[in-house]
């Protein structure tokens, strides 16, 4: 089947309507008519080349929320007039250790992204900024009901990429969790630490955001601008999630850590990152990186969001707009992620 759908003809160029063909519904697959799709800063770095040549034309879009409309006849799992989601992957080898322990996103083959990347079946995949996509159904979510849909589609990515590293690293109880950027990521960072009962506080460049950071459930807010902020903070997190992907001073962020703790990146900045092994040494403390969740994890974020009533903050927009939503992204004027009405490419 043909859909509508929007996409980058060449890297840096404008997106523009168009149509993409969909594969026919197979065995194992199911047919999702597509509600919302989230727009991630991802989507901006693929489109403009940023991550290395791309198989243009590219339709983006790995936050996706819909309503499934067929099944194919092996599908048990999810059934016509289901809400579900689509993340950042639409298949894995499932068969390497990292699939075998539910961490696809680590697949020794490679996972297939949901768009601008080869399937299965040798062609390119496109993704959500369309009417319909078709994906294996072991790579398909339940959305919850208690959650908005607009709200859900950033968890798909957002959510997912926050969630993972606070669940590994312990953020709870008793933990204190520091969160680097209030943008689309760190907002979900906040609430979820929040959700899991961490005490939380926003590292943020300026003071600018600090009421909707309260809002969102941090216990305070620092600027990092001001050198204090290092000075008072220093030795005070177990846990810091860094959600820029801009430069930052990493071992001024690693002398923020108690002994024991870690700085985990989830933001991928273009530009390599250097430290001083001391700051590591000096206080037993980490340095690591995290990317999204597998599929069982993306679920149980999904499912915590829900029993928690956590969605992203959002702007609804047209299609249309698309443009000038990437241009808002990169001035940072958006509060907290836009997500486009799919009805509008009817």
């Amino acid at each position: 089947m043909r859909v509508n759908a929007y996409a980058a003809p060449a890297a840096g160029e404008p997106l523009v309507p168009t149509t993409v063909e969909r594969r026919a519904v197979g065995p194992h697959d199911v047919l999702i008519a597509i509600e919302y799709a989230g727009i991630c800063h991802s989507d901006i770095h693929t489109v403009n080349g940023d991550w290395g040549p791309q198989p243009f034309p590219v339709v983006p879009g790995h936050e996706i929320v819909g309503t499934v409309t067929e099944v194919g006849a092996d599908v048990s799992r999810h059934a016509v007039g289901d809400r579900v989601g689509v993340g950042c992957m639409v298949s894995s080898c499932g068969e390497c250790d990292s699939c075998r322990r539910g961490d696809e996103q680590y697949c020794a083959q490679g996972m297939v992204g949901t768009y601008a990347a080869t399937d299965r079946d040798g062609t390119t995949t496109q993704g959500g900024y369309s009417t319909h996509v078709v994906v294996d159904a072991d790579y398909v979510l339940s959305v919850p009901d208690g959650i908005d849909p607009a709200q859900a589609a950033p968890l798909l990515c957002a959510g997912i990429t926050t969630y993972a590293p606070l669940r590994r690293w312990g953020a709870g109880p008793g933990r204190k969790v520091a969160v680097v950027g209030l943008g689309g990521l760190g907002h979900m960072a906040v609430k979820i630490a929040h959700a899991l009962g961490a005490e939380v506080t926003v590292l943020s460049q300026s003071l600018k955001k600090q009421e909707d950071g309260l809002r969102l459930g941090a216990d305070a807010y620092f600027a990092t601008s001001d050198p204090s902020t290092f000075e008072h903070l220093a030795g005070t997190f177990d846990l810091i999630v860094n959600t820029v992907s801009a430069v930052i001073d990493v071992d001024a962020y690693l002398g923020l850590l108690a002994v024991d703790g870690t700085l985990v990146n989830v933001g991928a900045p273009a530009e390599p990152l250097s430290l001083n092994a001391m700051s590591l040494i000096s206080a037993r403390r980490s340095y690591a990186g995290s990317m999204i969740g597998g599929i069982a994890l993306t679920q149980e974020m999904l499912d915590f969001c829900g029993e928690h009533g956590i969605g992203a903050e959002v702007e609804v927009i047209d299609a249309a707009q698309v443009n000038e939503a990437y241009e808002r992204v990169l001035a940072s004027d958006v509060r907290y992620r836009f997500v486009i009405d799919t009805a509008t490419l009817a």
